[in-house]
């Protein structure tokens, strides 16, 4: 991971969606090891498995790692180096004999889907870019020599650097200087092999950089106003999104909308220097929960490409304390090198097997609920102080109807002041209504964690609200 302080846009959008229409996307992790201080290949993988973490990616196909992988059912994305770059290139028969030694060898009872081929080359000081697309080609071909390319793809990670232009998101455009020489011949060969483009992304680097323009709610997926993208008229409410769609945009320029991006870095760290604005941990378990629990709930589309169902690799498993650079660089992880958590979050839609099918369940009375980043809690836990849960009018009409006629359903929450006539029916409006559904099931749930949150249509604030000439009660 580099650090890529370009201006990449103002927000992005926590996107609307049906429950019954979307598939939920795929979440894995990168799992760097620039340390002196971690566990070993073998306890890895059962931590993997204990936290129903399914895919993972590598900054390199170490045997022990591979081999510890092995009959794991953890999907895997090995990496040939940078360094490796020329001798891939330049001789078909080194890319042969790596693609044997690394993949062939434990492939399939090590379930290796993927090659990154060099990791964001073209920020690469040694100026390796002409290297790039002769040394996926030759991996390729080596796939396909060995019957290999139907099951592992081969891409190459880039950094957002890599545009010219990215705000306002349907601005979207790649550098001059890399399109003929390398952005052509790879996307025609990623499109040739049904592969995906590989695309690394940091709200964290925008946000930190221009803290005047861009508000810490975008950069979080909390709720905001969002900001109109002129050239398209789509609001933006989060500053991934917004990202991911100038990489769409930037596609399509170049008549490659057919191509599949998968993120395979993102994250924000728990720590920083002084001036690394925004780093904490409260931030990197907000950022990283929220993302997690909106692409296991179908919640990946982006304005752009609302249908998508995204996969994403969160950057890091583990804090890595030799990694150079400030002190962020050191804490992205998601564990610390003894295995306990920097900060909780699930990675199963339903908190089950981690297989990526299954979305988020409103909580009722099952004791284990999904909190608004993402973590666990019990119904039985109580927030402090007086807070109220209300509607989140992000998610449009159809999504807080959805919500609404689910909280009114089978008495789970008080609806009769919101019926015609009534006392708090006016104002006759969707989210009005919504908010007094969602703040009695609130209320009579004991304020539990994860009680206010309707998968992402409903927020808990902490001053007392008041819609029209009713105030929410604290108590029912």
């Amino acid at each position: 991971m580099g650090r890529h302080l370009s201006i990449i846009t103002l927000t992005a959008l926590l996107l609307l969606f049906s429950f019954t229409s979307s598939e939920a996307g795929a979440v894995g992790v990168n799992y760097g090891r620039v340390a002196n201080n971690l566990p070993s290949a073998t306890k890895v993988a059962q931590l993997l498995k204990s936290h129903s973490i399914s895919q993972i990616k590598l900054y390199d196909a170490d045997p022990s790692v591979l081999r510890a992988l092995s009959n794991s059912g953890i999907k895997v994305v090995v990496t040939l180096p940078n360094e490796q770059l020329y001798s891939a290139s330049t001789r078909s028969s080194f890319a042969l004999s790596w693609v044997q030694r690394n993949v062939a060898a434990y492939h399939p009872s090590t379930l290796i889907q993927a090659i990154a081929v060099g990791n964001e080359v073209f920020v690469d000081p040694r100026n390796l870019t002409s290297y790039l697309v002769p040394a996926m080609q030759n991996i390729h071909a080596a796939l396909v020599l060995l019957h290999l390319d139907d099951t592992v793809k081969v891409s190459s990670p880039i950094a957002l650097t890599a545009l010219r232009s990215s705000y306002p998101p349907s601005a979207g455009a790649f550098r001059n200087d890399l399109i003929e020489l390398v952005l052509h011949p790879m996307l025609d060969l990623i499109r040739q092999s049904q592969s995906y483009l590989m695309v690394n992304a940091y709200p964290f680097f925008a946000y930190e950089a221009n803290t005047d323009v861009i508000s810490l709610d975008y950069a979080l997926f909390r709720p905001n106003p969002g900001v109109v993208d002129a050239g398209t008229n789509l609001r933006y409410y989060s500053l991934f999104d917004a990202q991911i769609d100038a990489v769409f945009a930037a596609l399509s320029a170049l008549k490659y909308d057919d191509i599949k991006v998968v993120v395979s870095e993102t994250g924000w760290p728990s720590k920083g220097e002084t001036n690394e604005t925004g780093a904490g941990i409260d931030n990197a378990a907000a950022y990283n929960g929220n993302l997690v629990r909106r692409v296991l709930s179908g919640l990946a589309g982006t304005p752009l490409r609302p249908n998508l169902d995204l996969e994403v690799y969160v950057f890091a498993l583990f804090n890595e304390n030799m990694k150079p650079g400030p002190t962020s660089e050191r804490n992205y992880g998601l564990f610390y090198p003894d295995e306990g958590k920097v900060y909780d979050i699930q990675f199963s839609g339903n908190g089950g097997s981690g297989n990526g099918n299954g979305g988020l369940r409103w909580v009722e009375d099952r004791g284990r609920s999904k909190g608004s980043n993402g973590s666990s809690g019990k119904v039985s836990q109580r927030t402090t102080g007086e807070t109220w849960c209300v509607a989140n009018g992000m998610v449009g009409k159809k999504r807080l109807q959805e919500a609404l006629d689910y909280a009114c359903g089978q008495g789970r929450a008080d609806c009769k002041d919101i019926q015609p006539g009534a006392a708090c029916y006016d104002p006759n409006t969707v989210e009005a209504h919504a908010s007094f559904a969602f703040n009695s099931y609130y209320q009579k749930m004991g304020r539990g964690a994860g009680t206010c949150d309707f998968e992402g249509a409903a927020y808990v604030v902490s001053q007392v609200p008041k819609i029209g000439k009713c105030a929410l009660p604290t108590r029912y």
